[in-house]
C-alpha cells in the first residue's frame, strides 16, 4: 500500500448550522464515512439567529458523538469573497485548529475552494446544487413548520416557541393554554399531573417516585407535541409545579425531580404566570382558595429563585389572551 493510502484522513467542516438541517447532516455523514476523524467548527452568530451557540453545538454532539465539535466564538462576521474577508476567515479557522493537519475540507459552498487551499486539504464539495436536500438555513428560519420534514425532530423542538403557563390550581392555566392553541392553530400540552393524580392518588397523595413519574411523563409528551407544533407549543404547567407538590406532600423531592424542576429555567421561551384574581373553582380535588393563594406565592418564589422572567396575566380570559398574543408578537425565536 502506498503512502497516500496509509495517510490518516482528518476532515473538517464548518458553519453556523442555524439551524442544522438534513442538507448539513448529509454533508456531515458523508465526511464521517470518508474520513478517520471529523472536526466540526460551529460559529457563534447572534446576528443571524437567537438560538444559542451551545444549543446548536449540542445538536451536533448528540447526533454525531463520533465527531469533534468545536464552538467558535468571536470569529469574523463579514461575509463575501474579498481578499481581506477570505484571509480573516482562514486565519481564524487555522488559529482554532492550532496547527492540526486537515486532509479534507467539506462544504457545499464556494468558500470551500479558498479554505481548502489555506488548509492544504482536498476541497470536498457535497451536493453544492442542493439537489438531494433542497433546503437552506435561511428558509428554515423563515418558516420552520414548512420545512419540518427536512429538519431532525431534535432540532425542530428547539425551533418552535415553547410558552408555559404557571400558577396555583384554579388560576386558568388549562383554559388559556387550550384557547391559545385554538387561536393559533397550534398544539397545547395538558397538565399530565392531573390525569396521573386522578388515577393513582391514595388519600389525595402520591409518593415521591410517582411525582417523578409525573414530571418525566409530562416532559415526554411535551417533546412529542413539540415535534408537530406549528409556531408555538402552549404548555399547561411544568416540573417546577410538580417539585413544589413534592415539598408540600413529603418535605423533599427526589434528586432527579429537582434536576427537572431546575431545568425549566432554560427550557421555555416565554413563561406566563396566571394570576389568582379570578373566582376560585372549588372542585373535589382542590384544597380551597386559601391554599390557592399560598401555593401561588410559592410558585412566584420558585420563579424568582431560579431567576426566570415571567409575564403576569390578570383580568378576564380575553384580556389574558391578548397579553399572550402581544408577548408572542414581540418575541423572536429563530
Amino acid at each position: 500500500m502506498g503512502t497516500e493510502g496509509m495517510q490518516r484522513k482528518t476532515g473538517l467542516t464548518l458553519g453556523k448550522f442555524a439551524p442544522l438541517h438534513k442538507g448539513h447532516q448529509y454533508m456531515v455523514e458523508t465526511a464521517l464515512a470518508e474520513t478517520d476523524e471529523l472536526i466540526i467548527l460551529i460559529y457563534d452568530c447572534p446576528e443571524t439567529t437567537s438560538i444559542p451557540l451551545q444549543v446548536r453545538a449540542e445538536w451536533l454532539r448528540v447526533l454525531y458523538p463520533m465527531a469533534r465539535v468545536i464552538e467558535a466564538r468571536g470569529g469574523p462576521t463579514d461575509v463575501g469573497y474579498t481578499p481581506e474577508i477570505k484571509k480573516a476567515q482562514e486565519d481564524y479557522a487555522l488559529g482554532l485548529l492550532g496547527g492540526e493537519t486537515i486532509t479534507h475540507f467539506y462544504s457545499s459552498e464556494p468558500y470551500g475552494e479558498h479554505m481548502s487551499e489555506a488548509l492544504g486539504a482536498v476541497n470536498r464539495q457535497v451536493d453544492p446544487a442542493r439537489e438531494r436536500f433542497p433546503v437552506s438555513g435561511t428558509a428554515v428560519r423563515a418558516d420552520p413548520y414548512a420545512y419540518r420534514e427536512l429538519v431532525h425532530p431534535l432540532v425542530y423542538r428547539d425551533l418552535i416557541v415553547k410558552a408555559v403557563f404557571m400558577g396555583a390550581p384554579s388560576t386558568g392555566k388549562t383554559t388559556l393554554a387550550h384557547l391559545m392553541a385554538e387561536r393559533t392553530g397550534s398544539e397545547w400540552m395538558p397538565e399530565y399531573g392531573r390525569e396521573y393524580w386522578e388515577t393513582h392518588q391514595v388519600d389525595r397523595r402520591l409518593t415521591p417516585e410517582q411525582l417523578l413519574e409525573i414530571a418525566e411523563g409530562h416532559l415526554e409528551r411535551e417533546n412529542q407535541l413539540a415535534e408537530i407544533a406549528e409556531g408555538t407549543l402552549f404548555v399547561d404547567t411544568n416540573a417546577l409545579t410538580t417539585y413544589r407538590f413534592a415539598l408540600e406532600y413529603h418535605g423533599m423531592a427526589l434528586p432527579e425531580l429537582v434536576r427537572l424542576a431546575e431545568a425549566v429555567a432554560t427550557r421555555y421561551d416565554l413563561v406566563f404566570l396566571c394570576d389568582d384574581d379570578i373566582p376560585y373553582d372549588d372542585t373535589w380535588d382542590r384544597s380551597g382558595d386559601v391554599e390557592r393563594q399560598r401555593f401561588q406565592q410559592m410558585i412566584i418564589g420558585d420563579l424568582d429563585r431560579l431567576r426566570i422572567p415571567y409575564v403576569t396575566l390578570s383580568g378576564s380570559l380575553e384580556e389574558r389572551a391578548r397579553r399572550v398574543e402581544e408577548a408572542l408578537a414581540a418575541y423572536r425565536k429563530c
